[in-house]
């Protein structure tokens, strides 16, 4: 199966006949996709289809039984960090580290990635419904601020494709809400995500999207 690329810009991120097997049972195979600036890639499937291992793949965490990934038409295994430049990953777990604060958590992940520079640390709490957090330590917020936090860390970098494990854990459906409007914002400003969520996703109408369902694979 293979996902027509938008014609506004050309490629920037592609599969090639990905396999993956998985305990002995093939999970998929001959996958292949593109996604483009402004583009979303959704990947749909009961549990156990495989969706969290491709995201796995699509990061360079796990190799592929078989294919190849291709950044800007080079493999991802040959730019190796250069790649993970352009790259942001939010799994099911958050990430941040418990006993520092919001704003000590959004300078490393700034530290550790190519920074933003049109939007300060400060800005990103606030954007995220932080504000005022900035210096509680991270373990006494809520699941869901963890979670806002978390995602807070994508905006303050300049990673072009977010890659998403189920981003919507822990929100209530205001936060869902919100959290939609700023992945808009990623995508309208260039930038690319490939994510699986349990959540029917209220992106607007002129948002790009690409599915593919890995159960009927």
């Amino acid at each position: 199966m293979t996902a027509a690329s938008s014609t506004r810009t050309t490629t920037a991120f592609e599969a090639r006949s990905l396999e993956c097997i998985r305990d002995d049972r093939m999970l998929f195979e001959d996958l292949s996709f593109t996604i483009t600036s402004g583009q979303a890639l959704v990947l749909e499937g009961s549990n156990g289809s495989g969706k969290t291992s491709l995201l796995r793949i699509l990061c360079g965490i796990r190799l592929p039984e078989s294919g190849e990934l291709f950044w800007e038409g080079d493999s991802i295994f040959r730019l190796g960090p250069e790649f993970h430049e352009h790259m942001a990953y939010l799994g099911h777990k958050d990430g941040s580290k418990l006993d520092l604060t919001p704003l000590e958590n959004l300078r490393i992940a700034r530290g550790l990635g190519k920074a933003r520079a049109d939007i300060g640390l400060e800005e990103a709490l606030d954007q995220v419904g932080l504000y005022g957090f900035e210096d509680v330590p991270t373990r006494n917020l809520s699941a869901g601020q963890q979670r806002r936090l978390a995602i807070a860390r994508l905006l303050v970098t300049d990673a072009k494709l977010w890659i998403l494990d189920e981003p919507f854990t822990s929100l209530d459906r205001k936060g869902i809400a919100h959290m939609e409007r700023l992945f808009e914002g990623h995508l309208n400003r260039g930038g690319m995500a490939a994510m699986t969520t349990h959540h029917r996703i209220g992106f607007r109408d002129d948002v790009q999207l690409v599915r593919i369902n890995l159960s009927e694979r």
